[in-house]
Parts: structure tokens; sequence; C-alpha cells
């Protein structure tokens, strides 16, 4: 017979021939680690998947409010770059912050700043068409709290997740989810009532994702109420616990050479691309392919536990530059398709076995930091990237361009791999 207390007690029955004896000996195994499911991890997984369904919004929203005012498709990008310019140069302060304030407490603030910019937004396109300068204006606020924001995210899984690796998986898949069905929701709105609705919605997102942050309760850890240094001193801080690790500044020495010729560029080529050759329909179709095979990466990081967890996200890599290389030799829809599936499950699980590595194996009052640096250097090559391709493109052609991603991505894998530290780095 098996009790389960906060022990689990083995019961050994000892019986002689002629069973009239028997006695009992208890023997103490260590408890079962707590259900990822606890009420902080419910709270956080809210929290985030509203937050993505939220962002997901945004460009549809912008599209279809600024298009639908007379103005230009440039200052759509405007004003989604002015998004991006600010939580490329503000995420890095946010992960200082983020250690001197706790990360929850910057995550709240963080959300309860891009709120009242989007209810502006929300009755401002409601009413008619705002400014231009006020669009972009709410748009850099609504970066710089993302900036805020997105530290946090990776210091606070270890603290309610006592299975890092499987959270990861579990968020990577709700994730996914909501960054097909955002999109969607957004046209649903813009087409039954205006882009103001859209913006409502995704303010509400900021309320309910604040709250959420706010229910969660975190037992406080040292670096909590440590003594802070000067904010320049703990911004060198970060880069000295940056550099001190070798898989660390290896991985992302190589991902900014890939964020700026391979994971930059796909996007706005992918774009034209398809569109391009057979109709928006098409590529917002292929878009929600790859969504679901962003979901399925999570769920294989749920099943499967590699010893090596960057080696084996590495070799999941290889399943973009398949996707880059039918796009690039004007293969069927059908082969598109298929390509984009592998491309997002790939990804997918590279980013759930990166992600756990850093947060299992960076000290927690080090996260935020690591994770600023991290999140900064990647999106800056990307930007790059993505400013670069059209003209390039133009001169080479747009097929050239993703032939040379494809090659450029193995050899990204291959560079991952053959790097000791990184090849080697065990799973925590």
């Amino acid at each position: 017979m098996v009790v389960q207390t906060s022990y689990w007690y083995l019961f050994v029955s000892v019986t002689d021939n002629t069973y009239k004896s028997e006695a009992a000996e208890r023997i103490p195994v260590p408890a079962e680690p707590p259900a990822l499911w606890n009420r902080n991890f419910r709270l956080f997984f809210v929290a985030r998947a509203v937050a993505v369904f939220g962002e997901g919004m945004v460009p549809v929203a912008y599209a279809a409010g600024l298009l639908g005012a007379g103005h230009p498709g440039s200052t759509v990008g405007y004003a989604l770059g002015g998004w991006t310019a600010a939580f490329a140069l503000f995420v890095l302060f946010g992960g200082v912050l983020a250690d001197r304030f706790t990360a929850r407490r910057m995550m709240i603030l963080a959300d309860l700043l891009r709120l009242p910019g989007a209810a502006v937004l929300a009755v401002s396109f409601t009413l008619g068409s705002p400014p231009l300068w006020a669009v972009y204006a709410l748009s850099v606020l609504s970066g710089i709290g993302a900036a805020l924001f997105q530290p946090g995210v990776a210091s606070t899984i270890p603290r309610i997740a006592p299975d890092v690796q499987r959270a990861n998986a579990v968020l990577r898949v709700v994730e996914a989810l909501m960054v097909m069905a955002g999109p969607a929701a957004a046209g649903l709105l813009v087409a039954l009532w205006n882009a103001g609705a859209a913006f409502a919605v995704n303010g509400a997102t900021f309320a309910v994702s604040a709250l959420c942050l706010a229910l969660m309760r975190l037992a406080p850890i040292p670096s909590d109420t440590a003594r802070r240094d000067s904010f320049g001193a703990e911004l060198a801080g970060g880069w000295r616990e940056f550099r001190s690790r070798s898989w660390l500044w290896g991985v992302i020495s190589i991902w900014t050479v890939y964020g700026l010729t391979v994971a930059g560029p796909m996007v706005p080529l992918t774009a034209s691309l398809v569109t391009g050759d057979h109709g928006s329909a098409t590529y917002g179709v292929l878009m929600a392919i790859n969504g679901a095979g962003s979901a399925v990466g999570g769920l294989l990081a749920l099943r499967l536990r590699p010893r090596r967890p960057l080696a084996a996200g590495a070799v999941a890599l290889l399943g973009l530059p398949v996707n880059l290389f039918l796009l690039g030799t004007d293969a069927s829809v059908g082969l598109l398709g298929a390509g984009q599936l592998i491309g997002g499950a790939g990804f997918a699980f590279w980013l759930v076995m990166w992600s756990t590595a850093v947060q299992t194996h960076v000290p927690q009052e080090a996260l935020n930091r690591m994770h600023a640096y991290d999140v900064a250097g990647s999106l800056l090559m990307m930007g790059v990237g993505r400013t670069l391709s059209g003209p390039v493109a133009a001169a080479v052609g747009t097929e050239r361009v993703l032939l040379a991603g494809a090659g450029v991505a193995v050899c990204v894998v291959a560079a991952l791999l053959v790097v000791r530290p990184i090849r080697t780095l065990p799973r925590v």
C-alpha cells in the first residue's frame, strides 16, 4: 500500500509461514516535484497568451487605420519601425531596471504604460483619423513599454515553473497559436467595426496581463533586496556576465550573422515573393501553417529531453534552410506549405532549447540583463537585414537572396555544432 503525504512512504510487508505476524517499514522518498500548472504559472500563462494575442493585432490595426484614412503604405512601416527602434534602444535599460525593481513590477508597469496609448488610438481611429505624429509617438511609447516588459519574461519562468523546459515548450505552443489568432481577430474586428475596435481589444489585453501578473505571488530571492550599484555599473556588470560564458556569447555572435543574412530578409522577401506569385490569400495560409509548425515544435519540446539542448536545437534549425530552398526554387504551393511547417517547427524547438539553456545556466540575479543583451543583439541585426533585403533583392533577385540565405543557414548550424562549449552544454 502506498500513502502520499509530504513524502512517499513505502510499506513492505514481512510475513512468516503461518501469516501470524506482519511488520511495516517506512522508507521516506523525496516528494514528486510540484506540478507545472501551479497558481503562478497559470496566471503567467494567461498573461503571455493575451499579450501575444494583442501584439498580433497591432500590424493589422495600423494597416487598416492608416490606409483607410488615405495615408500611403509607408506610414504603416514608419509606425511599426518606430516601435521596433524604441524596443531595440531601451531593452538593455529594461534589463537593468528589472533587476533593480524586480521583473514582476517592471512587467506590470510596462503593461500600464502601454494601456493609455492603446486607448487613445482606439478612440482616435473610431472618431476619425489621428494625426500621424501622434500615431508615431504612441507607437514609440508602446515599443518602450515592450522593452521594459521583455527582460522579465526570462527570469520569471524559472521562479514559477519546476520544469523550465516544459514551461517554455507550453508557452511556445500558446504563443504560436496566439500569433495566428491575433491577426485573424483584428481583421474580423476591422471588417465588422473599424481599426479602433482592434486597438481597444489590444488595450484590454494589457489590462488583463497586468492583472494576472499582479495576482502572482513570488517568493523573494536575495537579489530582490540586494543593495544595487549605479545604473552604469550594473549595465557593465551585465556585460561582464555575458562575456564570461563562452557558450552564451558564442551563440549570440553566430546569431547576429543569422539575423542579418537569414532571419531578417526572410520575412519581407517571403511576403513579396509569395504574394506576387500566388496572391495574398496564399501568403496568409502559409503563415498560418508556419504558426502551426511552431506549435508542433513546442509539442516536440514537451516530449524530447536531449542531454545537449543547444546541439539538439541546432540540428532542428536545419528545417529553416529547407524552407528557404523551396522558396528560392519556385516550388509548388503544397511544397511551400510543407517547408513552412518544417521551418516553423525547427525554429520553435530551437527557441525552447535556447531559452531553457539560458534560464537554467545563468544565475537568477543576472538573467534579466542577459536576456536583454540577447534580444537587443538579435533584433538589431534582424532589423538591418530587413532593411537591406529590398535593395539586395532588387539587384540580384529575390530567389538568389533566399537561396544564399539557405546556404548561410546551413553554415550557421555547422558553426553551432563545431563550437565545443555550445555543442557540449549539458541539460540541467
